[in-house]
């Protein structure tokens, strides 16, 4: 009696990761050993940013994503700050501006030339100054320009306009502990932390409130995160009391108490980074130390967390970085893209659904937020909420060269046998050479003896020469279940 499991069905079931070809990786970098649960790298559309390490003071790398290969030595960074650099976050609404958080305790926003960098960069844009204690967060509001948020060690959140340079609001007395993770929801309207006292809160920053609180969301006592879904949702990742590594969703607007689901991944001892698309609805969760990636779909129907595949390599991860949706090939069906940080390499890493058709793929690739952000700084202190604006990726696609159409005579069906000559080719004119399926004459019109011969033969080369592939292929077949049938018997 066999037992047939049901499998859930979902396009995203046969997602599969594979990094690229050595010579496409950034080679010989130095990565930062600050110990801090950061994912060390940044990476938008045109750069790729990684911190590394430096001598008296911080630094970090901009390179162009086509600059791949050994990094020179000398290979210019941004090193303005005084302390070691703890993140980095690139602009959602320009592309050469990013922002760093230092142990210095200020916050520095840079603007990238064109190009990249041709020689150091040390004069930041502008000068964040209103931490006591070191910078660990920083994060853009996704929607309104110039907003910039910043958490420290000294359990202060502040939120920053930083085309004037000025402190919008700030935040204290909130949280009791270290802030481990900050995360905006997609309208930027409010945002959740993460902190040591084991607490989720939401807070909406334009009132200073706490919306929502979850005590003792993972029991255990190392780092968790926290992170905002499209739907107003919030996905945690943890430790359990016996330090197994969890996964949780919470619905806190109507349930504080049990989460939506929960799940326990494994003992290992990284704090678990997660990534979230927010067009596919799919979770990538990277822990630090670890050489996998596993990706889990969220959907509305119980376990409502689902498990979809695990990408594994050899080497364990640094850091990680996230390209925005619309830096990805949709020719390949490329639906993330990851930026794996070895000790002293940084690795690209495709993940991919597997489609026969090379059209644009509409079910994977809804409008995603582009880089225009949705108002300005003013408005959202206003009181304005707005979510991102979308872009279709459709004017992103290039279709593959291989969809020239090209006619050929020649083809698998007739190789291996002389080609037809009708009995008065050898006489009459040249004339173009007709389609090799083509129409029959239509009725009432006369052909010749000749032609009608010539046409016949060519027909029935043409029926043989498919009855001889099909022949071919049938006996095929039959070795291949006659291996696999004797494979099956030795493993048994």
């Amino acid at each position: 009696m066999s037992f047939r499991k049901v499998v859930r069905q979902s396009k995203f079931r046969h997602v599969f990761g594979q990094p690229v070809k050595t010579e496409q990786c950034y080679d010989d970098i130095r990565v930062s050993r600050v110990t801090w649960d950061s994912t060390f790298c940044a990476v938008n559309p045109a750069f790729v940013a990684i911190i590394v390490e430096a001598s008296g003071g911080g630094a970090f790398l901009v390179l162009p994503l086509h600059k791949t290969g050994r990094i020179d030595k000398s290979y210019p960074t941004v090193c303005g700050h005084t302390g070691p650099i703890l993140d980095i976050d690139w602009c959602p609404h320009n592309d050469h501006v990013i922002a760093s958080g230092s142990e210095d305790c200020t916050v520095m926003v840079w603007q990238i030339p064109e190009n990249g960098l041709t020689q150091p960069l040390t004069e930041p844009v502008v000068v964040l100054e209103g931490h006591s204690k070191r910078v660990g967060i920083i994060t853009w509001h996704p929607t309104a320009r110039n907003v910039l948020l910043s958490a420290g060690c000294d359990n202060v959140v502040l939120i920053w306009n930083v085309g004037t340079a000025e402190e919008l609001y700030r935040l204290d007395g909130l949280h009791p502990d270290l802030i481990y993770s900050v995360s905006w929801s997609r309208d930027g309207s409010r945002f959740c932390t993460a902190c040591k006292d084991k607490s989720v809160r939401v807070i909406d920053p334009r009132r200073g409130t706490i919306v929502a609180e979850k005590e003792r969301a993972h029991e255990g006592a190392r780092p968790m995160r926290a992170i905002f879904l499209a739907d107003g949702k919030i996905f945690t990742t943890g430790f359990s009391r016996m330090s197994e590594r969890q996964l949780a969703l919470w619905d806190l607007q109507e349930n504080l108490e049990e989460p939506m689901g929960l799940q326990e991944l494994d003992s290992s001892n990284g704090a678990l980074l997660p990534f979230y698309d927010p067009d596919t609805n799919v979770v990538y969760v990277c822990g630090k130390g670890d050489s996998s990636i596993r990706y889990f779909e969220i959907t509305e129907e119980p376990p409502y967390i689902h498990f979809l595949n695990t990408f594994t390599s050899k080497e364990p991860q640094r850091g990680m970085g996230w390209m925005p949706k619309r830096g990805l090939d949709v020719s390949k069906c490329e639906i993330a893209r990851f930026y794996k940080l070895h000790e002293r390499k940084c690795e690209p890493i495709i993940m991919t659904v597997p489609r026969k058709s090379d059209l644009f793929q509409d079910d994977l690739y809804p409008d995603t937020a582009g880089p225009e952000a949705a108002m300005e700084a003013e408005e959202w202190v206003a009181g304005q909420t707005a979510g991102p604006v979308l872009v279709s990726l459709r004017q992103a696609y290039v279709p593959s060269k291989q969809r020239d159409l090209k006619v050929s005579r020649r083809n698998v069906l007739n190789e291996g046998r002389p080609a037809a000559t009708p009995p008065a080719a050898a006489t009459a004119p040249p004339a173009a050479a007709p389609a090799r399926l083509s129409a029959p004459p239509a009725l009432g019109t006369a052909t010749t003896g000749s032609t009608a011969g010539g046409r016949l033969e060519e027909v029935l080369q043409e029926v043989a020469a498919l009855r001889l592939l099909v022949t071919e292929q049938g006996q095929r077949i039959s070795r291949l279940e006659e291996q696999l049938s004797r494979l099956e018997n030795g493993h048994v």
